[in-house]
């Protein structure tokens, strides 16, 4: 039988590009596909720059907690594709079974009949039809870039959309301001219909979705900030809404920027309609919530086995300013608590701007270990990224690559085991993941 990476590597070839921004070529499949779109359980659509996937993570474990089967549509992945389609059922999901995945690749491929249409077109497509397949209570479905044009978007009345931090990142697609950018992002606003505002860090960002929420009459619309909100007090977390408050517990994922991120999953949650769950419920999902890649610890595994006894080993595939300063946000917490030297270890690639994203290091990082990735024919050459690490005033070396970056800190004294975070790309995340025998399940 073919594989589904065969299958998906096939599929590459229909477009000429990795990405084109269109409705039309998923519509036209769709509809040869008996509209698997119009069959989906309730759908909670989430957009936004950073924190999706979190966001994603908290519904996840807080519905599953309630019970209910939980349908998870996210990308990329991080080391297998079948991360990205996640079939609910009670008592926990799992990611879609190999041949499954190549079963239902293989009915869209030959319903395409060879038309043009990106390798993220055909496979949202054929995730929807595997959703709509499979019953289940509800679908978080995540944009996989932008939300006006992407190819989820294709759903016309959902129980909630999601607006998560918006932030610069594709500028080449989305624009070059945060207005142009929040518009596109926005795109999965629908009339009528409830609509989850995260709180923003920026202003400009803010007004332009609250600008959108008003001209499209969502409602009901839940505006991070003024309708709901949270705030650390006493080592737990407090969630206030129109409802009144939540008691709850420190969300299991670390860093400050989870606390809005939790907050935004449980606004969303009771905003389409699955709130009326008592608050152990709540805390369940937010002691359970998993999202790898994401200031991820490395306790076991043959590459956290590299590292000099007695250190850490931290993964994040953050790689935008905004990402990168909640990172560095969150291990200035850690610091405090526990001193430690921290040592970056980091690629990137080169669309994105390694300047802004090293430069919230600064003053926190004692030097940055750049290594390629092979795999990636954006990457930047960890040259470059040591020069983007210089000017932004941070200590930079170059290694040949992960083991060996590891490695490097064995041989160098400090005075305490260090702390060590491998960051600048999800590609990255992955490749480090699969090489330590530790991929998400």
């Amino acid at each position: 039988m073919e594989s589904s990476d065969a299958i998906i590597a096939r599929c590459l070839a229909l477009h000429p590009k990795l990405i084109d921004l269109s409705l039309d070529r998923i519509r036209a499949l769709l509809a040869r596909m008996h509209a698997p779109e119009r069959r989906l359980p309730p759908v909670i659509h989430v957009a936004g720059t950073n924190g999706k996937g979190s966001t994603i993570a908290f519904m996840r474990a807080i519905l599953e907690a309630a019970g209910l089967r939980v349908h998870v549509y996210t990308s990329p992945h991080l080391v297998r594709f079948h991360e990205r389609i996640r079939l609910g059922a009670v008592g926990g999901g799992a990611f879609v079974p190999e041949d499954e995945l190549a079963a239902v690749l293989r009915r869209t491929e030959t319903l395409n009949a060879g038309a043009p249409i990106t390798v993220f077109e055909i496979t949202t497509a054929a995730a929807f039809a595997l959703f709509a397949e499979h019953p289940a209570d509800v679908l978080l479905l995540e944009v996989g870039l932008g939300g006006r044009f992407d190819a989820t978007n294709v759903v016309d009345a959902p129980a909630c959309a999601v607006i998560a931090s918006i932030g610069y990142d594709h500028a080449e697609h989305l624009g070059t301001t945060l207005t142009a950018i929040a518009g596109e992002k926005a795109g999965i606003v629908k009339r009528g219909r409830p609509l989850v505002v995260a709180p923003q860090e920026h202003d400009e960002a803010d007004a332009a979705l609250r600008e959108r929420a008003e001209t499209l009459g969502a409602s009901p619309a839940w505006i991070g900030g003024q309708d709901f909100g949270v705030h650390a007090e006493r080592g737990r977390l407090v969630y206030q809404d129109e409802s009144g408050l939540l008691d709850l517990p420190v969300p299991r994922l670390p860093g400050r920027h989870q606390f809005g991120n939790a907050a935004t999953a449980i606004a969303a949650i009771r905003a389409a309609g699955f709130g009326d769950l008592e608050a152990g419920i709540y805390e369940r999902g937010l002691r359970e919530a998993d999202w790898p890649g994401r200031l991820q610890r490395l306790s076991r595994g043959r590459l956290a086995a590299l590292a000099p006894e007695g250190a850490e080993v931290w993964l994040d595939g953050g790689h935008n300013a905004d990402g990168g300063r909640a990172i560095a946000a969150a291990l200035a917490d850690i610091e405090e608590r526990s001193p430690a030297p921290l040592v970056l270890v980091a690629a990137m690639l080169s669309t994105k701007n390694a300047d802004a994203f090293l430069g919230n290091f600064k003053g926190l990082a004692r030097e940055v270990v750049c290594v390629p990735m092979p795999s990636q024919m954006a990457a930047r050459p960890p040259e470059e990224l040591a020069a983007a690490a210089e000017r932004a005033g941070l200590r930079a070396t170059v290694a040949p690559g992960i083991e060996a970056a590891l490695a490097a800190t064995r041989d160098t004294t400090f005075e305490r085991p260090p702390r060590i975070l491998i960051c600048g790309s999800l590609y990255l995340a992955g490749e480090v993941l699969a090489l330590n025998g530790t991929p998400p399940t």
